[in-house]
């Protein structure tokens, strides 16, 4: 590998930034897919306390 760079470093430094781009868009949809699942659950599990709390306000404000 030290020979490539010693032979040809413009090769070698255009081959190193070619690795380095970032992130792919199969990487973006595993994290979005991964933050769909944690917000979904999120909502499930909490569903119930939000509708407890919602109720409780509503059962307070003094109605029509």
């Amino acid at each position: 590998m030290l020979k490539l760079f010693g032979f040809a470093p413009g090769y070698a430094v255009a081959e190193l930034r070619r690795r380095e781009e970032g992130q792919t868009m199969a990487e973006y949809g595993v994290v979005l897919a991964i933050i769909t699942l944690v917000v979904v659950t999120a909502i499930s599990v909490l569903s119930g306390a939000f509708v407890n709390a919602i109720t409780s306000v509503a059962d307070i404000i003094p109605g029509p």
